[in-house]
């Protein structure tokens, strides 16, 4: 458990300085740009990697907190599409599902958090997804807070990559890389 929370804490932590100490992150950005970004990128490839050992190593000895209802699954497969199609698109240009949504990723890995949580009870998947549903949500406040324009859309056709990219990415996980990676089939 304590790999697990350890990269929860780094990956999150760095992710959430933007939100704890907004200031002092972009006079960093400004000052030494090259020096945050690495930092930011190494911290974070850290945390990320604590978390999926952390999660694999804790996993099968974690006490189960609750049980998931059975309708859980289902409904968490149907969350986890429009969750792939959001960050398939959160950085491309930007077309009508990204100017109406405005913070893609964020939503994306909301609904990710939840249909994980709807479908898994044990603690090791409650801090996994509990963790990222709450910082998502926070940074998401923080993020509608902030003073930026609304994005304009260009067109289309960045729907329609975002829909086919985020659709494929979806079948390519629920039939091949979830179980690969993860040892679990969301499909039962």
């Amino acid at each position: 458990m304590t790999v697990l929370i350890l990269g929860l804490v780094l990956f999150l932590g760095m992710h959430s300085v933007r939100i704890v100490a907004g200031p002092f992150r972009d006079v960093q950005v400004a000052a030494r740009p090259g020096l945050w970004k690495g930092l930011y990128s190494l911290v974070s490839a850290v945390g990320l990697g604590l978390i999926i050992w952390g999660w694999m190593l804790y996993r099968p000895a974690a006490p189960v907190l609750y049980d998931p209802p059975v309708w859980g699954r289902h409904l968490a497969m149907a969350l986890v599409w429009p969750a792939f199609i959001l960050l398939a698109g959160s950085n491309g240009p930007v077309g009508k599902i990204k100017a109406a949504v405005q913070h893609p990723m964020l939503i994306g890995i909301i609904l990710w958090s939840l249909a994980h949580l709807l479908a898994n009870g044990d603690q090791a998947s409650v801090l996994l997804f509990g963790g990222f549903l709450v910082f998502s949500v926070a940074d998401l406040v923080s993020a509608l807070g902030r003073k930026t324009p609304a994005p304009v859309a260009v067109g289309v056709l960045p729907d329609v990559i975002m829909v086919v990219a985020g659709t494929a990415l979806y079948a390519l996980f629920v039939f091949v890389l979830h179980r690969m990676l993860f040892g679990v089939s969301p499909l039962g």
